[in-house]
């Protein structure tokens, strides 16, 4: 398949849009509705938004070369803290950001080889990887805006349409 280097790069900066809009909302809660438990994988709103921060953190480190975590070093306890992600995860979206900006319809068809979180080697070519990345975070921003809903709060639109009349 072959995919744009500029493609990646919207699927990239509507990741780091939803991220940012969705952080904003869950601010406004409560720590006790931030840690409520809805009975979903990752249990609540702040423990599924650390789920996701570390996923873009893994896959980033992954392209980047960094030594695979493990299961173990995947979400640490600091993750687990609205500030940290506040104030983390902007950075990190920045990085993302810049190495999407060095893309090319060349780099992007290239595999990447890694190993998965419980040691397994895996491959997949470079776009294969971004689209994962903004898809999953995209799953778990749903949930959040469920677990937002449920409390009764009015989550943000997070539409990629929404994205793409605003941005032009």
């Amino acid at each position: 398949m072959s995919v744009s280097a500029d493609t990646l790069r919207t699927h990239i900066d509507y990741n780091i849009w939803a991220t940012r809009r969705l952080m904003e909302a869950v601010g406004e809660l409560s720590p006790e509705e931030l840690f409520r438990d809805f009975g979903t994988a990752d249990k609540s709103v702040l423990d599924t938004l650390a789920h996701v921060y570390a996923a873009d953190r893994l896959w980033l480190g992954r392209i980047l070369g960094h030594p695979n975590p493990g299961f173990a070093g995947f979400i640490t306890p600091a993750d687990r803290s609205l500030s940290v992600l506040q104030n983390e995860w902007p950075a990190l979206l920045e990085k993302w950001k810049q190495w999407g900006a060095g893309l090319t319809v060349e780099t992007a068809l290239e595999p990447l080889s890694y190993s998965d979180l419980k040691g397994a080697a895996r491959k997949e070519p470079l776009w294969q990887i971004v689209f994962h990345m903004v898809n999953h975070g995209t799953h778990h921003r749903g949930q959040v805006s469920g677990f937002l809903r449920a409390m009764g709060h009015k989550p943000p639109w997070l539409d990629m349409i929404l994205y793409y009349r605003e941005v032009g």
